[in-house]
């Protein structure tokens, strides 16, 4: 199988990821040169034990703030790839310090939704998870945060041009704030947790759609690791933050089909709803409608507490 990381590695814009780009050549993953470069800069490769291959791809800035120019090298080398990630930093007001964050990408308002493959998210939350624990982050979480692009800010952007690459994608982040993003110990573990995202666990993965909820939703990130049953785990993706509900007008008609459209983006579909309990009734309506559309069962986000008396 096939990643390719998309890592920014100018010292002089943004966290993280050139902190990142330097503990891999560091720590050893800089195994091969490509015969090829992306952006003018070399690429390089690492194949694991397993014949798994790994890209790491430089970039003068985050490949979401330049898309249109990014995406026809994206596609030429790296269109038939199984997974890829942004790694970047997390900032925002009310952002919580210390975090290791993964999550999907997409945008709310114009119902634009980034393919999904919830198996290699779960693969990268948990791997993040063993990796800060072996390195001793004890004040550190990681956790999911609610379904966005940064692309899609800006008064040219076009959250659309995420539609043109084919590949599931996720951003991988450290925050949310600079003793966190300049912390080498929390970049060498998102370092390390790239060339994990295939390491399957082999868990029964039930795909949850979680709507309502603030950015950072404890009970979603909660979910994200909680276990079941022999074999029993969530798959946590799209989560549809209730204030982008609010911007995007998700309780009028096109609502339902921008809703329906982050459904389909997750691979494999889903076999539940989770809602969040202080949810406005419009969007409660949504959910039931999608609840209904698509067969499976809609329940509070407090009975993620409790999975096995959910019956999935």
């Amino acid at each position: 199988m096939k990643a390719v990381y998309f890592i920014c590695s100018n010292k002089n814009w943004g966290h993280v990821a050139s902190k990142v780009w330097e503990l891999l050549e560091k720590e050893g993953y800089f195994q091969d040169k490509a015969d090829f470069t992306f952006d003018g800069m070399d690429v390089y490769s690492y194949n694991d034990e397993k014949g798994n291959e790994f890209f790491f791809v430089p970039t003068d800035t985050a490949i979401c703030l330049d898309y249109d120019k990014y995406l026809p090298e994206m596609n030429k080398y790296f269109s038939d790839f199984d997974m890829s990630a942004m790694v970047t930093w997390h900032e925002g007001a009310h952002s919580p310090e210390e975090v290791l964050t993964v999550h999907s990408l997409g945008d709310l308002n114009s119902g634009v939704f980034g393919p999904i493959n919830t198996r290699f998210m779960h693969n990268l939350l948990r791997g993040y998870k063993a990796e800060k624990d072996k390195l001793g982050l004890e004040d550190f979480t990681v956790c999911t945060e609610a379904t966005h692009w940064s692309g899609a800010h800006g008064e040219d952007a076009d959250a659309g041009l995420l539609l043109g690459y084919k590949v599931p994608m996720v951003d991988i982040e450290v925050g949310s704030e600079e003793e966190s993003w300049t912390n080498e110990t929390a970049c060498l573990a998102l370092a390390r947790t790239l060339t994990h995202v295939f390491d399957d666990d082999g868990k029964r993965i039930h795909n949850i759609l979680c709507v309502g909820g603030v950015h950072f939703e404890t009970n979603y990130a909660e979910a994200a690791f909680a276990d079941w049953g022999e074999n029993d785990c969530f798959g946590i993706s799209h989560i549809m933050a209730n204030q982008w509900l609010v911007s995007g007008e998700y309780e009028n008609e096109d609502g339902f089909k921008r809703a329906c459209g982050c459904v389909e983006a997750i691979e494999g579909g889903i076999e539940a709803i989770a809602f969040h309990d202080k949810l406005k009734g419009c969007y409660k309506d949504l959910v039931r409608k999608l609840g209904e559309h698509y067969n499976v069962p809609i329940f509070k986000h407090q009975r993620l507490r409790k999975p096995e008396e959910l019956g999935l």
